[in-house]
């Protein structure tokens, strides 16, 4: 399975901040936001990435992450010319996809839960179909809202309706079967001149090959789409790690802990990023290992 970070389009709910910078590399808790949904694709096992993002975006994003190896990592960048829907994300790579099956994240969305890592990797080995995921929230006029039967079988899903059939909401995360591709070709641009993922969805739907899994209250999912969200998952953020004395979104960690770095290379990261308190923190955890 390979994975496709997306970090395009232009944040203008977020200006003036966003003229000047991509709000995925805006800061949360100690790391850019991207940290986080990086993270997620790495706990589902996924080390091929394309991270699609706008030309003048392109050279701060290879000055974080490079071509991946400092985090045991394949990363292949792709510029998004025009943000044209989610679902354009699947045509720009369609050639480093190659008849695979992938996973999408949206570089502005921060998970967070116990049992994440279980639950990502379900869905990773699954062969056919989609996997999408559900949360409920209070505002579901603002997302794609997926409707249930009594069964609490998926039945329908629309993008922002005026009056929801139910309060879940379709976070941006996604994994899809190797016929996403073909799929996302075929669809044709909604009146926004979009090509939607709600549609995408559907199509899945349609065929009986989508599988929708809600989160539970213990979990949290945010949407940082505005400078009052941003500031929010700081505040989770930071509360999270003083209290447990763990790093959320520790990239470096993740990848040793998979057994895609060595130790040396832990040790080397803990060094570069020493004066820094995420940093320090790999300094503890290289001591931790080390005894």
């Amino acid at each position: 399975m390979k994975g496709i970070l997306l970090a395009g389009g232009s944040g203008t709910r977020l200006f003036p901040v966003t003229q000047a910078i991509s709000k995925q590399l805006l800061p949360v808790g100690d790391k850019p936001l991207i940290y986080y949904s990086m993270s997620v694709l790495m706990l589902a096992g996924i080390r091929e990435i394309i991270l699609i993002c706008n030309e003048s975006d392109l050279s701060n994003y290879f000055k974080l992450f490079g071509n991946g190896s400092d985090f045991g990592l394949s990363i292949h960048y792709l510029i998004q010319p025009r943000p044209e829907g989610i679902a354009q994300a699947f045509l720009l790579a369609e050639n480093h996809i190659a008849g695979s099956s992938v996973s999408l994240v949206l570089g502005d969305n921060l998970f967070y839960g116990y049992g994440f890592s279980h639950i990502l990797n379900q869905a990773a080995i699954e062969n056919q179909g989609a996997t999408i995921f559900g949360y409920q929230v209070v505002d579901p006029e603002r997302f794609g809202v997926v409707e249930f039967d009594q069964a609490g079988k998926a039945i329908s899903i629309e993008e922002k309706p005026a009056k929801p059939k139910s309060r879940y909401a379709v976070t941006g995360l996604y994994f899809y079967d190797s016929k996403v591709v073909e799929y996302a070709r075929e669809l044709v641009p909604s009146s926004r001149g979009e090509l939607e993922i709600t549609d995408l969805n559907n199509r899945y739907l349609m065929e009986g090959q989508l599988r929708v899994k809600n989160f539970g209250r213990g979990f949290a999912w945010l949407d940082t789409g505005t400078h009052e969200a941003i500031a929010e998952a700081g505040v989770f953020i930071n509360a999270i790690e003083a209290r447990q004395g763990v790093k959320v979104a520790c990239l470096e960690e993740i990848s040793y802990r998979n057994g895609w770095i060595d130790l040396d290379m832990l040790k080397r990261r803990a060094s570069q990023l020493s004066k820094s308190a995420y940093g320090s923190y790999l300094g503890r955890l290289v001591a931790e290992i080390s005894t």
